[in-house]
This record gives C-alpha cells, sequence and structure tokens, in this order.
C-alpha cells in the first residue's frame, strides 16, 4: 500500500520519539504532532493493517523494518531540507553585509 504524506509524518514521528524517549505510545505521537488522540488511533490502525508498525500489549508503538527504512527516509528528507535553509539563510547574511 502506498503511504501518504501524513503517514510518513507518524511514522517520522514515532522514530524521533523512540530515539527520545526509547518507549512510544499513542498519546506521545498526539502531543508531539499536535493531533487529537482519536486521529492518532485511526492513523496507527491503518499503519498498522500496512504493515508499516506493530503496537505491543502495553501499547508500545514499534516500526516494522518498512516503517522503519520510511520514517529514516523522511527523517533523512527533513533534516536535508532544515541544512538547505540554514546554507540560505547563511548565504543572505553574507549578500545582505556586502551591500
Amino acid at each position: 500500500m502506498a503511504l501518504h504524506e501524513s503517514g510518513e509524518d507518524y511514522l517520522e514521528a514515532v522514530l524521533v520519539l523512540r530515539q527520545e524517549r526509547g518507549i512510544v505510545r499513542s498519546i506521545d505521537v498526539a502531543q508531539h504532532l499536535g493531533f487529537s488522540k482519536p486521529s492518532v488511533s485511526r492513523a496507527v490502525s491503518i499503519l498498522k493493517a500496512s504493515g508499516y508498525l506493530t503496537m505491543e500489549k502495553d501499547g508500545r508503538l514499534e516500526l516494522t523494518p518498512e516503517g522503519e527504512q520510511n520514517a529514516q527516509r523522511e527523517l533523512q528528507e527533513c533534516m536535508s531540507s532544515i541544512e538547505l535553509l540554514r546554507l540560505s539563510q547563511t548565504m543572505l547574511f553574507y549578500v545582505v553585509t556586502e551591500i
């Protein structure tokens, strides 16, 4: 199943939260993204059915290998965009100070 941008955002959130906290639950994702718990629960259900996430009996969310790959790719793209913005800011600063 094709993964939409919103699904990629959820996977990236799980990855980032796992790196920060170790354990990720739906409520953590809801707070991180600023979404309601019902919205996150629906998205988690879709991502589970699509094979990107699993939910352990204690409520922990885990990325499947495919989910991990997508989350890593999305995070890398985000970091690349941030780096481009920083570079653009630096270049703009030098242009402005030359004037």
